[in-house]
């Protein structure tokens, strides 16, 4: 019996990339993969959905909050 693959999450939703523990924002779908971008922006990465789950309240609140800090220190536009 084949294994089902999770459903992809839809555009504009808030992702945790397990093999980084990074949270990002899913921007697009490109065959396989996933395409997430870092909260604040940044390049984009490829993610199998297998690597992906939702990310909490707390965990969007801590990645706004990181790049908040960084931009008012002049480390990112």
């Amino acid at each position: 019996m084949k294994s089902k693959k999770p459903p992809k999450p839809p555009i504009g939703s808030y992702v945790v990339d397990a093999r980084s523990g990074k949270v990002g924002i899913v921007m697009g779908h490109e065959g396989p993969y996933v395409q997430l971008r870092a909260v604040g922006g940044g390049k984009e990465w490829d993610c199998d959905p297998d690597a992906l789950r939702s990310a909490t309240a707390a965990e969007r609140l801590s990645a706004a909050t990181a790049y908040a800090n960084a931009r008012s220190r002049g480390e990112v536009p």
